[in-house]
């Protein structure tokens, strides 16, 4: 963490990286009325999104979850005074933004005290670990607060890689559109069973054991394992059953899923 003063200005900018949609970006009018100052918070992500076109980033889009977290945590450092990430008995920002909601595999978060929002993004392009967090491309989502005080404008900025959040159902049917040369089974239910084993796998009711076993933990399911890739590549398997279930110790506030498909 940095500490940066400049008159009124202090900001500190936090990163806490993991290994991945997309909703419309959200209007002025539309972000949630319980925004302390809305106009400010939109003026810092508009600035923000001008400095990743300049920079050929995609724009950021807006999450509520996230900025519901950056409101509670911006509120926490008005009533607090000096500037921090985290307070005496306050959870970190992955931890805050996962209560608040959102879905992610990657986040950071910038906090600052200034007169207004275009010196607060002044500074944050000015200060190394700021701008990395402002401009990284691998972040797709923002959630912005911004709180009068005595001293200025405090303001937590919230950037994300959002998750998708999808059913059993869905996550099974996306891996299996990657799944290409075999044929898929219908009935998942081996696939689930070895999906929750650490290692082995059930019997199929049919008697028929698969050839090779693959389960992984990952948030994005754009792509499949390497090893998967390659035993299907030998084209020596029929069919394929895909299954997916609850992260086994999940520890962190990432969100991950976790998958097995059977090779036949």
């Amino acid at each position: 963490m940095k500490t940066m003063r400049q008159g009124l200005l202090v900001c500190l900018a936090a990163i806490t990286p993991v290994i991945l949609a997309q909703r419309p970006l959200t209007r002025l009018a539309q972000i949630q009325s319980s925004h302390a100052i809305q106009a400010e918070a939109w003026q810092i992500v508009t600035l923000a999104n001008q400095a990743r076109a300049e920079a050929g980033a995609a724009p950021l889009q807006w999450d509520a979850a996230l900025a519901t977290a950056a409101r509670q945590h911006c509120q926490r450092m008005a009533a607090e005074g000096p500037i921090s990430h985290q307070y005496a008995g306050e959870p970190e920002v992955s931890e805050r933004a996962k209560q608040a909601g959102a879905h992610f595999s990657l986040i950071e978060e910038n906090v600052a005290i200034a007169p207004d929002p275009a010196a607060i993004h002044d500074a944050w392009m000015h200060s190394a670990g700021h701008r990395s967090n402002l401009l990284n491309p691998d972040v797709d989502r923002v959630g912005v607060a911004v709180v009068a005080g005595r001293a200025g404008l405090y303001a937590v900025a919230d950037y994300e890689r959002a998750v998708p959040v999808m059913t059993q159902a869905q996550v099974e049917v996306a891996v299996a559109a990657l799944v290409h040369g075999v044929a898929i089974l219908p009935d998942a239910n081996a696939a689930r069973e070895a999906c929750a084993m650490d290692n082995g796998f059930p019997r199929a009711k049919s008697g028929a054991r698969p050839r090779f076993v693959m389960r992984w933990q990952k948030a994005d399911l754009s792509q499949l394992p390497q090893p998967l890739r390659e035993q299907l590549a030998t084209g020596k398997y029929r069919s394929a059953e895909v299954g997916s279930c609850p992260m086994q110790e999940q520890q962190d506030s990432f969100t991950t899923y976790r998958l097995a498909v059977l090779l036949y």
